[in-house]
């Protein structure tokens, strides 16, 4: 079981925020997704749900990383993906910034440079 968290829907609908440091800190797994539609979520901006999940639900920057790549995998049942690991496919991102932290604490600056 994994717990999907959706910091567009929450944002967009002014709902309440979930608790990601209590399911984290419980050993769950959590995966994080943008959730855009036309209804309840309006941003299909991963770096910006990134940054939501850090400043809203209590994740760290690497937590929310795993949890939009290696967790996402993991909600899917997907092996293939969400890993840097020998024979899995990958999407790589060269990125204008320093460290993957800075999606967490510059929303809305465009750090990826090239895929």
């Amino acid at each position: 079981t994994v717990a999907t968290l959706l910091p567009g829907a929450e944002f967009s609908t002014r709902a309440e925020w979930p608790d990601a440091r209590r399911l984290l800190d419980a050993g769950a797994t959590v995966a994080l997704s943008t959730d855009c539609n036309p209804g309840s979520s309006y941003t299909s901006s991963m770096p910006f749900c990134l940054a939501l999940a850090v400043r809203d639900m209590g994740m760290t920057p690497d937590e929310a990383v795993w949890s939009a790549t290696a967790g996402g995998a993991r909600a899917l049942r997907r092996t293939d993906v969400g890993a840097l690991t020998p024979g899995a496919r990958a999407d790589l991102q060269i990125l204008d910034a320093p460290s993957h932290v800075h999606f967490a604490y510059r929303p809305g600056v465009p750090l990826v440079e090239e895929v």
